[in-house]
Formats: structure tokens, sequence, C-alpha cells
């Protein structure tokens, strides 16, 4: 057994240095297949941090009227939280909802002129509801209606909701989160697929000049495995090879491109790709033994009969 696998080693060496050309182009597609899909890995990862802070900064609104008791509000903030679709709930008092109203006009004299000849605060309490999905408003603002419908007309509590105000925005968001998951899962789907049918035929044409050692070995009472066993080697040769490649190619790109997504969307992607890099590393060398192993099976698969 020892000595077997001695030999398919030995061959499976001199056939991928004897076929030079052949296993650089088979390296060549497959590098550019890895860094595809490292790419789309990382590209993925950064727009799903992106999205992951714009819905941080989505939420719905619950403005209180000026008249609202305090033991009112905290048991509709308390009825909002048991909602098993809200993540979490802010309040804003009156008090502070002036000062930040203050804060964002400071530069508006005939605004705060306006406000000191109130003589109060016009400002009412208010909530911050954020959920846990972006698609999960709709039910948080159909709650906050019935809560509306429910209110004694001569002593409200709720102002307004602007719910209408920020629908239009959480169903792009909503819509965006979709569509960035299912061409995710598409692309890697697609790009693997065009990885196994190109590596196979790049392979299949280095096995084809081997066509007559093979049926001879068949002939002769060769195993199956004793045959498949180099091209298998070389398989996995090609994908050890290329992943590193796409790996040396990655690095330093996603090194210029970190300060970069740092500044624009708060994620630097060099320190992910650094702090994960044995994850990357093994998925991105693995798929590449995986598809090299495949499309060497495959492609030798029809040389197995004589």
């Amino acid at each position: 057994m020892w000595t077997d696998f001695k030999r398919i080693a030995r061959s499976g060496f001199v056939g991928f240095w004897r076929n030079a050309f052949v296993s650089l182009s088979a390296i060549f597609v497959m590098t550019v297949t890895l860094f595809v899909i490292g790419g789309i890995m990382l590209v993925d990862q950064l727009l799903g941090v992106s999205l992951e802070n714009i819905k941080d900064k989505v939420d719905i609104n619950v403005y209180f009227v000026t008249t609202a008791e305090q033991s009112d509000i905290e048991a509709l903030q308390i009825s909002l939280e048991a909602l098993p679709e809200v993540a979490e709930v802010t309040f804003t008092s009156r008090d502070a909802a002036l000062i930040e109203f203050r804060e964002r006009h400071e530069n508006d004299e005939l605004t705060l002129q306006a406000l000191e000849e109130l003589g109060e605060n016009p400002l009412g309490a208010s909530l911050a509801v954020r959920a846990g999905d972006t698609s999960q408003y709709a039910s948080i603002n159909q709650f906050l209606t019935e809560q509306q419908e429910n209110e004694d007309p001569q002593n409200p509590l709720i102002d307004r909701v602007n719910f209408s105000r920020n629908q239009a925005a959480i169903e792009k968001l909503t819509a965006i989160v979709d569509a960035v998951e299912r061409t995710s899962v598409v692309t890697m789907i697609a790009l693997v697929l065009a990885a196994v049918v190109i590596t196979f035929n790049t392979i299949r044409l280095a096995i084809y000049t081997t066509r007559e050692e093979i049926s001879v070995m068949r002939l002769v009472g060769a195993s199956n495995m004793f045959i498949r066993g180099p091209f298998m080697l070389q398989g996995v040769m090609y994908g050890v090879i290329a992943g590193v490649v796409a790996i040396l190619i990655l690095y330093p790109l996603v090194a210029w491109l970190g300060p970069a997504t740092s500044a624009f969307f708060q994620f630097n992607i060099f320190s992910y790709f650094i702090s994960h890099f044995a994850y990357l590393f093994a998925v991105i060398v693995g798929t590449g033994i995986a598809l090299g192993l495949i499309s060497s099976i495959l492609a030798v698969s029809r040389y197995l009969r004589v």
C-alpha cells in the first residue's frame, strides 16, 4: 500500500511538471475563480456591516402630546418592549428633546428667538423604536396604530408616528438587504459551477495526452484508484497553488483598500482580512482543492472504460 502511494505521488508530480503549460493554465483559471470568490466573501462582509450600520439608524419615532403623563408613556414603552419584533426602545424626555432642538438650530437665530417668545417647551416626549429586522417595522406600526385608535379622544397620548415618513427608506433598505443576500448566493454558486466546468476541461486536456498510457494500465489490471490517483494529486496541487496565489493577490489589494473602507464604511476590510486570515485561507484553499479533486475525478472517468 505504501509502495502504491509513493508511485502515485511520484507519477502525480511527474505529470504536473511534464505538462507544465497545461498545469499553469489550470492554475491560472482556478486562481481567477478563487480570487473572485475571496473578493465576494470580503465584499459581502463589507456590505453586511454597512447594512447593519444603516439598519441601526432606521427606526420608528412615536411623538407624544405635551400633556402626556409619564406613567402612560412608560406603560406604552413596556408594551413595545414586550413585542418580539422590537429590538430596542429609547425614551427621550421633553427636556432632552428641547436641548436637541436647540443644538440642531444653534445657527438659526430666528427659530431660537421664536422659541424664546413661546415661554414654554412646545416639544413632547418621544420613543424611538428599533426593530430586529427591517421587515418587522410594518407590524410595529400596526400595533401603534391600534393604540392610537383605542385612545380616549378627550385625553390623547400619541401625537403622531413617523412610520409613513420612514416607510420608503425602510422598504428600500429591506429590498437592498434581500437583494444582496440573494445576489451573493447566486453569484457564488455560478462561479463554483463555472470553475468546475472550466477546470474540468483544462485538466481533461492534460489527461488526454496520456490517454493511451491509461488504456494500457487499465488493460494490464491496474486499479481505478491507481490510475486516478496521480491526476487527483495534480488536481490538489492546482487547488493549493491557485489558492495561495489568490490569497497573495488579495493581501496587497485589501491593504490598499483598508483606509478607504474604514473612512467610508466605518469598517476596515484589511483588519477583517488579518483577523480572519485562517478562515479565509481555509475556505479559499479548501475550495481550490475541492475543485481540483472533483474536476480530476470527472475528467479521468471516461478513460477508465476500456
